[in-house]
């Protein structure tokens, strides 16, 4: 919050909610109502804080903590007294009290406002993984009715359209209300698909068909590479081929509003382009395209325009108004919203290559090679050139899902044995997999203290790694209990804790929103500069790869079947490999100098191919 919106709006809003760790157990012994006892609300005779005898769960009176000593900031006494860290208090804006969409419950997540679809135009919604966007679509595709807020006493819809009376959303709830739009919405979480699926056919061909009612199916099926996989069963079939099958589902059917939850999970650079490209020509004069995706790449090539989700995480979420794609993404990365004078985050998110190079000192004085390997699993075969890495070097694996990048990183970590008499030089290995499967019967922390506990006890590693990956959020929850994102997290910071050698590190932005995935990049280059160690990194998305890359292995070949690794090279030279294979061309924004996708045939697309120059390292100035 900027103080010139502080100094404007003196009087505030209160809000608050549990943290993701869920809110304390009142009938546990550790738990004796802390915040009750503490709140002076409370002890002036007035039920500011109330625990029902049925209920474990601690009710806060909003108004009246809004209300202490007649100030509207409130003492802010009851999170710091609570033990368990479950209380939240956020002060926000008057602005935004007659903005609320929906509420789920007392003292639990909010969103204000809505994002705006318009017709023939496809809508990108950009935010940090809990802030809404979810809810958003629930409710942009009518399954969940707005409550204004107003969660003990919900509106009916003449109500709701009323509140939307004078924007684009009046006539979009209208439709609603009369049943005139059909919503198609690819899930989120590819990976339950199987289980939601019921009746006797379950095959891919027979689910495509049956839900087939444009005549684009062809199309579909070559565009996401789904002709091979039509007789098989749902539940065979991988996370890329859950995604790409659950694309191409929504993607057949004659719908008004389709919407896709991260559509580029799973999926490698060429997939993910591709499913872009055919989410893109669903485009029509009368139907509504939302996307919700974290690769900041392919939201820039999909959107039209964005919307910006801001907020706390799971406490609660604006929407800000529709902008330009350049112009939305940048002010997520920016942190700031010109229009509302508003800053949401303390600092700036950039990608300037070579802004390491002032920071770090790199050792490259000492060089390491690996042989020329072959290595053969069942009908796959994967041929690597030889190559040479030096320390303080980061060295990115670029190809397609199934050119065997993760069977180099396991022949690298010694988990696999090459084919014939070649051996791997002997250094120390750490390696994150690429799947993470949680198996420890404990906290985060133990877990810590356990695996690398000299490194989290180190002030050096606290700062560059623990802090900046935002662990006290969830320290001190169970392992198995984390989600997806949280899980990556962990993974991170074991891989980079135990001391080694050599650092492998397959997929860190599986799972992670796009702030998280910046953070991480971040943390690990930096890591990896001041131990004087090497990485290798497998990266699918391309703005964290090229941030991340001082020299790039470009895998090319036939997926599944013969592949090569080639020697390391330059990141221009190995772009500019990678990308012509693609088809595509990148630019540089002049803002932060993030990698933009030209659009297809577009003039800047059309000189660079012209030029071979697939991929431009230095800044340019077209917007």
């Amino acid at each position: 919050m900027s103080d010139k919106l502080t100094r404007a709006s003196p009087r505030y809003e209160r809000t608050s909610a549990p943290m993701p760790r869920e809110n304390a157990d009142l009938s546990t012994q550790k738990c004796r109502q802390e915040c009750k006892k503490s709140c002076p609300v409370v002890r002036s005779g007035k039920l500011c804080i109330e625990v029902a005898s049925d209920s474990k769960l601690a009710f806060i009176s909003e108004s009246l903590c809004a209300n202490t000593d007649n100030l509207a900031i409130g003492c802010g006494i009851c999170p710091k007294k609570c033990p368990f860290s479950a209380i939240t208090i956020i002060n926000l804006p008057t602005n935004l009290e007659s903005q609320v969409t929906h509420r789920y419950s007392a003292n639990s997540f909010k969103l204000h406002r809505l994002p705006m679809p318009r017709p023939g135009n496809v809508l990108g919604l950009v935010g940090t993984n809990g802030i809404g966007k979810s809810t958003a679509l629930k409710i942009l595709s009518g399954k969940l009715k707005p409550n204004l807020g107003r969660h003990d006493n919900p509106p009916d819809w003449n109500d709701v359209i009323k509140y939307f009376r004078g924007s684009e959303l009046q006539n979009y709830f209208t439709k609603i209300l009369e049943d005139d739009l059909k919503a198609v919405v690819k899930p989120q979480y590819v990976d339950q698909i199987p289980k939601a699926i019921r009746g006797p056919e379950k095959s891919v061909r027979a689910l495509l068909e049956g839900r087939a009612s444009l005549s684009n199916l062809d199309e579909v099926l070559d565009t996401l590479e789904l002709r091979h996989l039509m007789d098989r069963e749902v539940n065979q079939l991988s996370g890329g081929e859950l995604q790409r099958f659950a694309i191409g589902t929504v993607c057949v059917q004659n719908a008004d509003v389709y919407m896709f939850d991260e559509p580029s999970s799973y999926l490698d650079v060429k997939q993910r382009l591709a499913a872009a490209r055919i989410i893109r020509s669903l485009s029509r004069s009368d139907n509504y395209i939302i996307v919700v995706e974290h690769d900041l790449s392919v939201l820039d090539y999909l959107s039209d325009y964005v919307c910006v989700l801001y907020g706390r995480p799971a406490i609660y979420g604006v929407v800000t108004l529709p902008h330009s794609v350049r112009e939305g993404i940048n002010i997520f990365l920016d942190g700031h919203i010109p229009t509302e004078n508003l800053r949401f985050r303390e600092e700036s998110l950039t990608f300037r290559l070579s802004e390491g190079a002032d920071d770090f000192m790199a050792d490259k004085a000492r060089a390491f090679s690996y042989p020329k390997m072959e290595k053969t699993l069942g009908g796959f075969h994967l041929n690597i050139k030889t190559g040479d890495f030096t320390d303080s070097e980061i060295i990115v694996m670029m190809g397609e899902n199934g050119t065997g990048k993760t069977t180099f990183c396991k022949l690298l970590a010694g988990a696999l044995k090459p084919d014939g008499t070649q051996k791997v030089p002997e250094m120390k290995i750490s390696m994150k997999p690429q799947t993470i499967t949680p198996k420890f019967d404990g906290t985060v922390r133990q877990l810590f203290f356990k695996k690398i506990r000299p490194a989290f006890l180190s002030p050096q590693f606290q700062t560059d790694v623990v802090k900046p990956l935002k662990l006290e959020d969830f320290i001190d929850q169970e392992v198995k209990n984390l989600s997806g994102g949280e899980l990556q997290r962990v993974a991170i910071v074991l891989a980079l804790g135990i001391p080694a050698d050599i650092y492998v590190i397959d997929e860190p932005s599986a799972y992670l929103d796009s702030e998280q995935r910046i953070i991480a990049a971040r943390v690990i280059k930096r890591f990896i500069m001041h131990a004087k160690k090497t990485a290798f990194i497998v990266e699918h998305d391309f703005i964290m790869a090229t941030y991340l890359a001082d020299r790039v292995i470009v895998f090319d070949g036939q997926p599944g079947v013969d592949a090569t690794a080639n020697t390391p090279e330059s990141l221009l030279t190995g772009c500019n490999t990678f990308l012509k294979n693609l088809d595509v061309t990148f630019r540089r924004d002049p803002t932060n100098f993030r990698p933009r996708i030209n659009k297809m045939n577009s003039q800047l697309d059309q000189e660079q191919k012209l030029n071979g120059n697939y991929f431009f390292l230095e800044e340019t100035e077209t917007s």
